[in-house]
C-alpha cells in the first residue's frame, strides 16, 4: 500500500465504489486517442457486474449524444433486454450533464456515482440537480466524489495539452 492510500481516511459511502470507478477510468483513458474528452462510464447490474461500458465518442463518431453515460446506458439496456435499468448503478468519471442526467432518470437507474464535479455543466448537484428534481417521476441516489482527484487530474491533463 502506498503512503497516500495509508493516509486516506476510511469512507464508507465512497469506498465501495472505488473498484467500479477504476473500471470507468479505464474507459476514460481510451477516449483521447480519438480526440475525445477523457470521460468513462460503466453500468453495474444489481449484483455489481458490469453490463455496460462507454467512453466519450463525440469526436470519433460526430454524434453529439456520444457521451460516455449514454453509451454505457445503451449497452446495459441491450444486455438487460429492456430500457428499464431498475436496480442498476451508473459509475462515471465526471458529473453528468443535463442530457445524461435526463437519460439516467428516464432509464430508471437506482444510483449514479461520479468522480469529478463539473462546475460548468454538471446536472447532478453542482450547477443543476436534474437527477434529484422532485418534479420528476424518478430520483436516483447520488454518490459524488469517488476518486475525484484522479478523475479531475485526467481531465486537467487532457485540457492542458489542447
Amino acid at each position: 500500500m502506498n503512503a497516500a492510500a495509508e493516509n486516506t481516511p476510511h469512507d464508507p459511502v465512497r469506498d465501495p465504489w472505488r473498484g467500479p470507478m477504476r473500471a470507468a477510468l479505464a474507459e476514460a483513458v481510451q477516449a483521447p486517442a480519438t480526440g475525445d474528452v477523457p470521460v468513462g462510464a460503466v453500468v453495474l447490474d444489481p449484483d455489481g457486474a458490469v453490463i455496460g461500458r462507454g467512453r466519450n465518442e463525440r469526436e470519433a463518431t460526430g454524434d453529439p449524444t456520444g457521451h460516455a453515460e449514454v453509451l454505457a446506458i445503451r449497452e446495459a439496456a441491450a444486455a438487460v433486454g429492456e430500457w428499464r435499468l431498475s436496480g442498476c448503478t451508473l459509475v462515471v468519471t465526471l458529473e453528468p450533464c443535463t442530457m445524461c442526467a435526463g437519460a439516467i432518470v428516464l432509464s430508471r437507474l437506482d444510483r449514479v456515482v461520479y468522480g469529478a464535479v463539473d462546475e460548468k455543466a454538471g446536472a447532478a448537484g453542482s450547477l443543476w440537480d436534474v437527477v434529484r428534481d422532485r418534479r420528476l417521476n424518478h430520483r436516483p441516489e447520488v454518490v459524488a466524489g469517488v476518486l475525484a482527484d484522479e478523475c479531475a487530474t485526467l481531465l486537467t491533463d487532457f485540457f492542458r495539452t489542447r
